[in-house]
């Protein structure tokens, strides 16, 4: 008997072994990261938290998301450490076989299972009047706020038009299957899984707390828990994605509002002990993995929030993947075994004077090579105790800035527009002051916005969306350099069908509601 992916994640729930870790949700979070629960034992608020963290929180995984769309799209080129692996993935030999398409689908779906068993389990647990219930109805509104990012990472990778409503979307896992083993299940319209996402976002909306006002248990003053502020985010990149710019306009402008903090600086670029930009002692200071003192470098190196409104921790031991070996097998340097560099085109984009973003983004160990273009990746520099291992950033307030430029050029206000994209260049800027770009008209505002969010969210998971939605009305196309690779380089047409993935092969061969639902192409 054929088994599609989601029976197996079904599977997998129901024989989670085990019993709970009964640490805090804090303690586990922060502390400990905890293993999965084992549901039938879930009687109390406290074990549906440690259930939250351990079994929702612990298992969501956007890095096959966001190391695809490096790979496939014009962030990365092999390095000198690179053993051929996804060679094929980079040279656009996609199909529904491919593994990193099978994990973006497997994982979402995996989260989003957790998350309904969650929501069963729930309805069985009864909290006591007062803090205990604020935190139940808390815990509930988190698990929806990621089941709804979990949709939009699924849509956003499997719909062929996010902005067409009656376009096929992905399918709709509801509450727990009475029998997992004739499971079946069709991918509904666009619109039918916006509508119950929306239903999601609206429920925790109505329940979370913005960060700067959230307290005790679960508190989102952390960035590794769902706040009000992470509802927003998702509604506005979900909206904007969707062609909603009114609605990504509104939620965006919400949480540029309401977070207690600003736009990462450049500066200080400099300290007393390290006075000279580039030389020896000032690599030292501005590079240390525990004392760096420039904020921007602090935020990617997780010694501090910066402008993150929502990221996964990763612990220097403990649950999640090290985001950092994807590009180095070791460490971020010349001698970490490099698998991917960057792209030439994207290196040239964001080495300019006075930008932080030339020191932030690559390790100085390649200094005396990057006439050989290699431009090891340090934008996931390890931490303390572990070299590859860095925090997810999921939302940050950049990206916000990226939205609300959108909805301005939709609107016709190009003026506003190049606003919002200055700010993010003049926070990136630690001297001189950047040009604020004219816009004449919707292509040369998309072009720039477009080259922006290239540099700002690189490897974050962006490039292949936005390539996807913007690059024809920017009058661009996927930006490889023939130093992209050691044979001869091509880019992705406009329009490829490439630009949506497939179903995964085990899925539509495994779940007879989704026959004939594969993606054009595949």
């Amino acid at each position: 008997m054929k088994k599609n992916i989601i029976k197996i994640l079904f599977i997998s729930a129901s024989m989670l072994t085990g019993g709970l870790v009964m640490n805090s949700c804090q303690d586990s979070i922060d502390i400990v990261q905890e293993g999965e629960a084992y549901e039938s034992q879930i009687t109390t608020v406290s074990q549906l938290t440690s259930y939250l963290t351990g079994s929702v929180y612990n298992l969501l995984e956007p890095t096959n998301a966001n190391y695809l769309t490096a790979v496939l799209t014009d962030e990365v080129a092999p390095g000198i450490g690179s053993g051929g692996q996804e060679f094929q993935l980079h040279r656009f030999f996609l199909d529904s076989n491919d593994t990193y398409t099978s994990n973006i689908w497997a994982n979402n779906y995996l989260v989003i299972n957790r998350v309904n068993h969650l929501l069963e389990v729930a309805k069985h647990v009864t909290p006591a009047v007062g803090a205990e219930t604020t935190t139940y109805n808390k815990a509930i509104a988190q698990a929806r706020a990621i089941r709804a990012y979990c949709y939009l990472q699924l849509e956003t990778y499997f719909s062929t038009d996010m902005k067409n409503e009656n376009a096929l979307g992905v399918m709709w896992l509801e509450g727990v299957p009475p029998d997992i083993f004739n499971f079946s299940s069709p991918r509904l319209t666009n619109k039918a899984i916006y509508d119950l996402v929306k239903a999601d976002l609206d429920y925790a909306r109505s329940v979370l707390p913005y960060m700067s006002a959230d307290t005790g248990a679960l508190s989102s003053n952390t960035r590794f828990y769902a706040s009000k502020d992470f509802v927003n985010a998702v509604a506005a990149r979900y909206n904007l994605y969707s062609g909603k710019y009114a609605l990504a306009k509104q939620y965006a402008q919400d949480v540029v509002t309401n977070v207690s903090f600003a736009l990462t600086l450049a500066t200080p670029m400099t300290s007393t002990a390290a006075p000279t930009i580039g030389n020896a002692a000032w690599n030292s200071a501005w590079y240390n993995a525990s004392t760096a003192f420039n904020p921007y470098r602090r935020m990617w190196g997780d010694l501090d929030r910066g402008e993150v409104i929502f990221s996964l921790n990763r612990l220097a031991t403990g649950a999640g993947g090290a985001i950092g070996t994807f590009y180095n097998t070791n460490s971020s340097a010349i001698t970490g075994n490099p698998m991917w560099f960057w792209g030439k085109n994207l290196y040239d984009q964001f080495n300019v004077a006075g930008d932080v973003r030339k020191y932030a983004y690559v390790d100085p160990s390649a200094n005396p090579y990057l006439s050989l273009n290699y431009f090891v990746i340090d934008k996931f520099p390890g931490k303390p105790g572990s070299p590859t291992r860095n925090d997810v950033k999921v939302f940050r307030l950049s990206e916000m800035y990226f939205i609300l430029a959108e909805a301005a050029v939709e609107e016709g206000d190009f003026t506003q527009a190049a606003t919002y994209i200055n700010n993010v260049r003049t926070a990136r800027r630690y001297t001189g002051t950047p040009t604020t770009p004219v816009y004449t008209n919707k292509q040369t505002a998309y072009a720039d916005i477009l080259k922006e969010r290239r540099i700002e969210l690189a490897l974050e998971g962006h490039r292949y969306i936005d390539l996807k939605r913007l690059a024809t009305i920017a009058g661009v196309a996927m930006d490889r350099n023939p130093a992209d690779d050691n044979v001869a380089v091509s880019n992705l047409p406009n329009g490829s069908y490439k630009y949506t993935l497939p179903i995964p092969l085990a899925e539509i061969t495994g779940n007879p509601g989704m026959a004939g639902q594969q993606n054009p192409g595949y």
